[in-house]
């Protein structure tokens, strides 16, 4: 869950508690091109005022026209749009794009509470809606897992918000913590150096107090957190590193050179750190871009970062994909 998917509920719930009326929109599957991913989010009240987004172009300007129109439903639906070359320029869809999304009319602010309650505790949530009801149920859900239609259900799954911690307040942590918050990640820092800490700059990061083994440890890091070590320093960053590659975080990385990560794999091999562990540990840290400034380095990390949350996002579509077509054609076994 991003931190626009978490506005989107929050000012949603506002307007309900306001009296308005407010459908919110999901995208549900997309076809080639098409500019966002499914479950992404947008509500619009019926006077025409939206937050979110479902395509970034025009469908949204759609939306809001009928919504002023009285033209969405009163229950839940699905619409498709970029069906064809025409409609796909019309609504200003990448050549090949094409997206369904589900229009529901959210009742009061107890529909919303729920997803909110998830995501404040850090929960992952499964709301499935009857399409051309109102009826929904809830549930637990996997990591991993992504919006779909299963027979007359919608599906979707609201998640915690990604998170980055950053051990290191130096240049390079600075630059990854701002570039950080423009991807929406929620960003939280550990250095125990007063001395660096003083000359911070950053604003919008959490502080995290304590020795970076602790912080850690106290983190309790989920699938949605990235841990990342650039203070050089490997007092700080092999003590984050022992208790990070024990943890569920989905991308640990530390900065140093090939000849140095070598030499803290050993390190690390001196405590309870099984082989599979260590191998969590994406050091040097980023993606092999020629990277030298710290605005650079920055980028090529949270460009691994982006790349390993996508391949994981992918695994799980296709294991969400098999299992489907696992339960579809089965059957239950008959006695002659």
């Amino acid at each position: 869950m991003h931190a626009l998917e978490l506005e989107v509920l929050s000012r949603a719930a506002e307007w309900l508690a306001a009296g308005h009326t407010v459908h919110l929109c999901t995208v549900v599957k997309t076809w080639g091109s098409a500019p966002r991913l499914p479950g992404a989010l947008m509500a619009v009240r019926a006077d025409g005022q939206m937050v979110g987004s479902v395509s970034g172009g025009c469908i949204e300007d759609d939306l809001i026209a009928r919504a002023r129109e009285g033209r969405l439903t009163p229950l839940s639906d699905l619409l498709e749009y970029g069906v064809s070359r025409d409609e796909a320029q019309r609504y200003g869809i990448p050549c090949g794009g094409r997206l369904q999304i589900c229009v529901e009319q959210l009742q009061d602010v107890a529909s919303v509470q729920p997803l909110l309650d998830s995501l404040q505790a850090r929960q992952l949530l499964r709301r499935s809606i009857k399409l051309g009801t109102h009826e929904v149920e809830l549930g637990e859900a996997m990591p991993g897992s992504m919006a779909a239609i299963e027979g007359e259900w919608f599906h979707n799954y609201y998640g915690p918000q990604w998170r980055l911690l950053i051990i290191g307040a130096n240049q390079l942590g600075a630059s990854l913590a701002s570039m950080a918050q423009a991807l929406e990640f929620k960003v939280m820092l550990c250095d125990p150096r007063e001395e660096i800490r003083n000359q911070w700059q950053v604003p919008n990061v959490e502080w995290c107090e304590g020795m970076p083994d602790d912080v850690v440890l106290a983190l309790a890091a989920d699938h949605h957190t990235a841990i990342v070590a650039v203070t050089h320093d490997p007092k700080l960053d092999d003590m984050a590193l022992l208790e990070a590659l024990k943890s569920d975080a989905f991308y640990i990385g530390a900065l140093g050179s090939r000849l140095n990560q070598e030499k803290r794999r050993e390190r690390l091999r001196m405590f309870d750190l099984s082989e599979e562990e260590i191998g969590r540990l994406h050091g040097p840290v980023g993606l092999s871009i020629g990277s030298r400034t710290p605005a650079e380095i920055a980028v090529a990390i949270l460009a691994e970062i982006i790349q390993i949350r996508s391949q994981q996002r992918s695994a799980a579509l296709a294991s969400q994909a098999i299992a489907h077509t696992l339960s579809t054609h089965s059957s239950p076994s008959c006695a002659s």
